[in-house]
């Protein structure tokens, strides 16, 4: 078969899909904080105005050096411009269906919303918090959890002293809600 209806491995990459990002559920918005959808622009402008430039400099002085199938500059830097444009169409795309929500709206309130820090309590008395961000931001280290996770779901809606139920995998957990808070005003 010729070569040109093959596809090689390092092609593989091209999908705009990025495995280490989470899916959106279809027909469901991509919810983000401001905060969220700034950091998510910066790196999508970064890569646009910084790195691809660089990449792009790099890729033409080494296809100027000769021999390409032996020239590691040049394949790393197919391969690394490849990895960013990419990335490049994957924030894209996630930014384009962002619909940003201003969690310091609800400043005060004792209901569970998008963007509300959470303390809850188990029914083994254990206590924790989190804070319920968007699927592009969260950060499980951090205490975030996206706001599809089952967690979030069963809390969104409740408010302080309610009990929810959330369906783990060791079974139904029950959990009650102890204090939600919300940041203050231009605070994400």
């Amino acid at each position: 078969m010729n070569k040109a209806f093959t596809r090689e491995s390092d092609d593989a990459d091209d999908d705009d899909a990025d495995p280490s990002a989470p899916a959106i559920p279809a027909g469901v918005k991509n919810y983000i904080t401001p905060a969220g959808y700034a950091r998510l622009r910066a790196e999508l402008l970064s890569l646009l105005d910084e790195e691809r430039p660089k990449v792009v400099e790099i890729v033409s002085w080494a296809a100027k050096n000769g021999d390409r199938s032996e020239n590691g500059d040049y394949l790393y830097g197919k391969k690394r411009l490849r990895e960013i444009d990419r990335r490049i169409r994957f924030l894209t795309k996630r930014l384009d269906i962002a619909e940003v929500v201003d969690p310091s709206v609800h400043h005060g309130a004792d209901q569970v919303f998008f963007g509300a820090t959470v303390r809850y309590g188990h029914a083994r008395d254990e206590e924790r918090t989190i804070t319920i961000k968007g699927v592009d931001e969260s950060d499980s280290a951090a205490g975030e959890i996206s706001w599809i996770a089952p967690m979030a779901r069963a809390l969104l809606g409740a408010r302080v002293g309610d009990e929810v139920r959330v369906q783990t995998p060791a079974g139904v957990d029950l959990v009650e809600v102890l204090a939600v808070s919300y940041p203050s005003a231009g605070v994400s």
